[in-house]
């Protein structure tokens, strides 16, 4: 998996490129995170490129709207400072929010801890011809308790197979799921949070966790390798998006939305009126 070659001179994106194909063993520190520095001089065709996209993917939020046979739920997941809230942003704005939602999952609430912890997730799910996009999910649960300890090995290391059959459930109910992890340099997300110290409008956002995980980079990206390479399915696959650099980030994630939607062989349902018999009077 060498990300620096997944764009052509016109700036085609190969999406097989980021994705992590089943049984495969994936090690982010042979993953390019600055994928698209070499074509910075291509700013003006990206953003082209990226208003073209974003047009497509309203188009074809619009035909799963009036489809209404299937839902779409997109999973963004990343280490601190990867650019979730940003990707939302530039990207996914194209969406209409008549029919899609933005979901952030942060530490369980007291009635939350008093449920299995897919409870919360399954209230949150799309309805069909809609999109929900997860800020953090369910991944959370094996991620965040295992880097912390705050969980016995034994319980968090049964939820890679639990959540693999939920998410083959949501597949089977019509439900596709797409998860994107956001991936960057561990000078990057140095940068990013040096950077946000220092920007009186960014300062709020900054809590004492940004900073301990500086230093739990190596427990993190564990951690996300062992989700990769063992919930990267047919039904919801993984990708891993180079994220160092924005602009590069978010066409490929356009890219990859386009695919989906695509995939998903949507159509316009027939009028439920004769329409020849109808006529417009003043």
């Amino acid at each position: 998996m060498h990300a620096t070659k997944a764009i052509s001179k016109d700036l085609t994106i190969d999406i097989n490129m980021f994705l992590v194909k089943p049984r495969t063993r994936v090690k982010l520190r042979q993953f390019d995170a600055d994928s698209g520095k070499m074509e910075i001089g291509k700013m003006e065709q990206a953003e082209a490129q990226l208003a073209d996209l974003t047009n497509r993917i309203s188009h074809l939020q619009y035909k799963l709207f009036a489809d209404k046979s299937q839902a779409l739920l997109i999973i963004l997941q990343g280490i601190s400072m990867s650019g979730k809230g940003s990707t939302i942003r530039h990207v996914m704005e194209a969406f209409n929010p008549q029919s899609c939602r933005v979901v952030s999952f942060r530490e369980p609430t007291t009635e939350e801890i008093g449920h299995d912890y897919l409870w919360r997730v399954h209230k949150a799910l799309p309805s069909k011809g809609e999109i929900m996009i997860f800020n953090r999910s369910h991944y959370e649960d094996i991620i965040e308790v295992r880097v912390h300890n705050t969980i016995l090995p034994s319980i968090w290391s049964q939820r890679y197979k639990q959540i693999n059959d939920f998410e083959q459930y949501l597949s089977e109910n019509s439900i596709k799921i797409i998860k994107l992890y956001l991936h960057i340099g561990k000078d990057e997300q140095k940068k990013r949070l040096e950077s946000r110290l220092k920007d009186p409008k960014k300062r709020w956002k900054i809590t004492e966790k940004d900073i301990q995980e500086l230093k739990q980079w190596d427990e993190y990206l564990k951690a996300y390798e062992d989700v990769l390479n063992r919930c990267s399915l047919s039904w919801a696959p993984w990708y891993i998006i180079p994220s160092n650099f924005k602009w590069f980030r978010n066409i490929v994630v356009a890219t990859i939305l386009v695919h989906t939607l695509e995939s998903m062989n949507l159509s316009f349902p027939k009028p439920k009126v004769d329409i020849s018999k109808m006529t417009i009077v003043y």
